[in-house]
């Protein structure tokens, strides 16, 4: 939540800074880096509320919680980065290349360039730092834990904020170039650039996201680790499958056909199903819910290598 927080408070002042600069230079690159920091604006108040959406606890209607919600709302920011950002960010470049721009001073444009990095900067350590301890935790790779992590709010802040980040640099290349040979092609030319980083980040999210509204797997390494602690029950004989959902950013489903010992009481496999479920949540705190199914099977043959690799 803070993250989000620092990440909208600090676009919104930066969006403002730009527009102003970008109207008093004339500058397409500006006037799309204001756009780009308007629409992470909203894409962050998106953000806020999927995080409380999908906090809201399950009830009658929505037994399995709101956790999903947050996902909608995270994809419908995706689609906003697009529309809003990619989409005139290019329509505004290729206007300046076509008909021209009328450039005035752009002492301001690098101030407001300057100050906006240090901002986007900070909101980035901060979102680099919450990737850099979860990876650790989860003793995956900072790229890898982006890649598989359901945590849609951290992906999404710290994609933007690295598309800021490299968009900031854009624009003052093109202020630059603009300056030094008179030509307002190369603002144009950074304000498509600028738009179609923006359009990659927006695919990038769109994607997972909709993925994780379809109803994605654990990664490998945990469903393989959760197989592993089924079968590790002593009267387990085989688990031939085992079914792994994401419910929300935090909760997980499982779902498991387990064999077991056939000259076993019905007591005992009611035990073993419930120290089954206390192993696993000990293991992986965000298993919300745990459903073992009694079925035949064969010794040994145990569902591995399944979720996402």
């Amino acid at each position: 939540m803070g993250t989000v927080i620092v990440a909208g408070l600090a676009n919104l002042a930066i969006a403002v800074a730009k527009l102003v600069a970008g109207m008093v230079s004339g500058s397409a690159a500006m006037v799309s880096e204001s756009a780009h920091s308007f629409a992470d604006t909203i894409t962050e108040v998106f953000l806020f509320v999927a995080l409380r959406r999908g906090a809201t606890p399950a009830d009658e209607e929505h037994p399995f919680g709101y956790g999903k919600e947050s996902f909608v709302w995270a994809f419908i920011a995706a689609v906003f980065t697009f529309v809003g950002g990619a989409g005139f960010s290019i329509y505004h470049g290729i206007e300046t290349i076509v008909r021209g721009e009328e450039t005035g001073d752009f002492l301001w444009s690098y101030l407001v360039l300057a100050v906006s990095f240090a901002a986007e900067g900070t909101s980035f350590l901060r979102a680099r730092r919450q990737v850099a301890g979860a990876s650790r935790r989860w003793g995956v790779t900072p790229s890898r834990f982006l890649r598989l992590t359901p945590d849609t709010t951290v992906k999404a802040v710290y994609f933007e904020d690295s598309a800021a980040l490299i968009g900031l640099i854009l624009a003052g290349a093109g202020l630059v170039l603009t300056e030094l040979t008179g030509n307002g092609m190369w603002d144009g030319i950074a304000s498509i650039a600028i738009g179609l980083l923006l359009f990659g980040v927006a695919a990038v999210l769109a994607q997972s996201n909709a993925s994780l509204l379809v109803g994605r797997a654990v990664p490998r390494r945990v469903h393989n680790q959760i197989a592993a602690d089924l079968a590790s029950i002593p009267i387990v004989v085989a688990v031939p499958t085992l079914l792994t959902m994401q419910l929300g950013p935090g909760d997980i489903l499982v779902a498991a056909k387990v064999d077991f010992q056939d000259d076993v009481r019905g007591g005992e496999i009611e035990a073993a199903s419930d120290e089954a479920e206390r192993r696993l949540r000990a293991r992986y705190p965000g298993i919300r819910y745990v459903f073992l199914d009694p079925t035949r099977g064969t010794a040994g043959r145990n569902h591995v290598d399944g979720g996402v690799e």
